[in-house]
């Protein structure tokens, strides 16, 4: 039914893991398409861990999401099914034993990664606010939580790295995760893994979020990991603040908390990007640490876009 794409193959995954999986997908789509009378539709995506096949039930669009079952399917199906479609795609069916997903098909040509900066940065805010719904669910792992156990192991990776900060940026990560121990909006929902790569545009609203990691706490989380993703692309180091007081706002969520956990998350990547031998992303952790680490910087408007 399907050829699985030499990219896919190429995925670090399966380095590690072997190809097994990758073997039998043509006949896992085959079983699944079976299972929910799905009829293959259109050229095949995937990203580094999932084959996204088009297809459809009827008349209905829809996508065929595969991946090695796994708890990272069971995390993605829960919060999938909190969020219901609010900011993020629709999940019509699961089956998480065999690392399936039915999907609303949303238009994969169209991603915010695609958008220049000065268009898609407002829309990742607004989805930073989308996305907060009221949290009931006491399991769900806060973003607090999250902080604390994160710069706990700080101070001995930097050290054992050989010191790849100075240790003022590492004194003002840890004062950071200090300060946002407690959420600043303690039963909001919070996209873990919010991205340009990750929002596509859909019909029902503009933009949808897929892929989404559920944790509870500060919508300001991930905010770091927006901006490292495209810091290259945000001018100079003043340009940059101006740049997250723009998310901090448009998420409607408080600058200073804002700075600190670009902080925290700065920290965090850097040093496990430098464990695991990454080289485009450490520098820009570091600029961000840098940029970040005084509070006191002066201020101004965002003078750089396309």
């Amino acid at each position: 039914m399907i050829d699985v794409p030499a990219g896919f193959r190429a995925m670090p995954r399966w380095w590690s893991e072997g190809t097994d999986w990758l073997d039998r997908l043509p006949a896992l789509v085959e079983e699944q398409c079976r299972r929910w009378s799905l009829e293959p539709d259109g050229s095949l995506r995937h990203g580094s861990n999932a084959l996204v096949v088009p297809v459809r039930r009827g008349r209905e669009p829809l996508v065929l999401r595969l991946t090695p079952a796994g708890p990272e399917v069971s995390q993605t199906v829960a919060a999938l099914r909190f969020w219901a479609g609010r900011g993020t795609v629709l999940l019509l069916d699961a089956d998480p034993d065999r690392g399936a997903l039915l999907l609303e098909r949303l238009d994969a040509e169209r991603s915010l990664a695609a958008l220049p900066v000065a268009r898609a940065m407002p829309v990742i805010g607004r989805l930073v606010r989308r996305l907060a719904a009221p949290v009931t669910d006491p399991a769900v792992r806060s973003t607090g939580e999250v902080a604390v156990e994160e710069a706990a192991g700080w101070p001995r990776r930097w050290s054992a790295l050989g010191e790849p900060v100075p240790a003022r940026l590492l004194d003002s990560a840890l004062r950071a995760a200090e300060a946002v121990v407690e959420p600043h909006t303690p039963d909001a929902a919070v996209d873990a893994d919010l991205h340009f790569e990750q929002v596509l545009g859909g019909i029902r609203e503009s933009w949808l979020v897929v892929d989404p990691v559920l944790l509870r706490g500060d919508g300001c989380y991930d905010l770091g990991r927006v901006l490292w993703s495209r810091l290259d692309e945000l001018g100079s180091d003043e340009d940059v603040r101006g740049w997250l007081r723009l998310l901090a706002d448009a998420a409607g969520a408080d600058r200073e908390r804002a700075r600190q956990w670009v902080l925290c998350r700065s920290m965090s990547y850097l040093l496990w990007g430098l464990e695991r031998g990454l080289t485009e992303d450490p520098p820009r952790c570091r600029r961000l640490l840098a940029i970040f680490a005084q509070p006191g910087a002066r201020r101004g408007g965002v003078r750089s876009g396309p």
